[in-house]
């Protein structure tokens, strides 16, 4: 189910949404105030391009500043909206797994400073 699950995810654009991920973290990255930003664009298109199969582990206290910063300016509204996602995948039998990943973006979006992506 993994590689199905992944093959699927990346047609239905993971792809796409990895490589933005991947030039956004890029972009951060040139400036030297936006690297810790850009390091958190990485983790998330690791994850949207192949999240089946992976796990989150979040560590609020590894970065408690940079972790409230970025609720309140950006992660309050991903967690909404890739929640919101999910709940719509999960209406539909066949969207279930997807809807689990959507899950696991929004538990990213919300606390990306000290988790990882295994």
């Amino acid at each position: 189910m993994k590689t199905i699950g992944n093959i699927l995810w990346i047609i239905f654009g993971g792809l796409e949404t990895a490589i933005g991920w991947a030039l956004l973290g890029v972009i951060f990255c040139i400036t030297i105030i936006g690297i810790p930003v850009g390091k958190q664009c990485f983790k998330f298109a690791k994850l949207t391009l192949l999240p089946f199969g992976t796990t989150i582990t979040t560590n609020f206290g590894a970065h408690p500043v940079g972790n409230v910063i970025w609720i309140i300016f950006i992660g309050l509204g991903m967690a909404i909206s890739n929640i919101l996602i999910g709940v719509l995948c999960f209406i539909t039998i066949i969207g279930i797994p997807f809807g689990k990943q959507w899950f696991k973006l929004a538990k990213l979006s919300f606390i990306p400073f000290g988790s990882t992506v295994n």
